[in-house]
């Protein structure tokens, strides 16, 4: 009797050390964003730090940096700084496979440049975003914590018309990304 206690007992401290932080689920990795819209364009640089909860998903946190230049038909051009941060979540029905979500805050730097050459304006203003979508990821393998890339589409779905990802006419542009994910510490 005694050693079927014991041995139950070493099956739920086996249990315990399986489930919980494990630090070789945190990865470090980032994306390139490119937009190119009705008369606007974006690049920026997202990286990111993340915990890979199961195979199925991942999770963490983005910091954003992106520069955005419109050009109004007049020839006049506004340009924005933009600096942010959020939370993702990826899910992966199957290992290449994976649909994003993506809730975002943004701080813009504005300046509209006349074509007529006045001066200047400038302001400051910030911005929620939600960015849904998907992708594909090359290298990723359930039960290993490897390297790989990926390659998604995202779209704001915030509805929000000072939001970064709008064009000058306050509709959605389709972002794409492309980046990697590089584990911190390998099993």
């Amino acid at each position: 009797l005694a050693g079927t206690f014991t041995t139950f007992a070493q099956d739920e401290e086996e249990e315990i050390k399986e489930g919980g932080f494990k630090k070789e689920n945190l990865f470090i990795g980032g994306s390139i964003s490119l937009s190119f819209g009705n008369r606007s364009t974006l690049v920026g640089a997202n990286p990111m730090i993340g915990y890979k909860i199961a195979d199925w998903i991942d999770a963490g946190i983005v910091f954003n940096y992106q520069f955005t230049n419109f050009r109004y038909l007049n020839n006049d051009k506004l340009r924005q700084n933009i600096y942010g941060g959020g939370i993702f979540t990826r899910l992966f029905p199957v290992n290449f496979l994976f649909g994003q979500i993506q809730a975002e805050h943004n701080l813009m730097s504005l300046k509209y440049i006349y074509s007529g050459g006045q001066t200047s304006d400038k302001a400051n203003t910030s911005a929620n975003s939600l960015l849904v979508g998907g992708g594909i990821a090359q290298g990723r393998m359930s039960g290993f914590n490897d390297p790989f890339v990926y390659f998604c589409i995202l779209f704001d779905v915030s509805g929000n018309e000072v939001s970064p990802y709008t064009d000058l006419d306050g509709n959605g542009r389709i972002i794409y990304r492309a980046g990697a994910n590089f584990p911190l510490f390998r099993r």
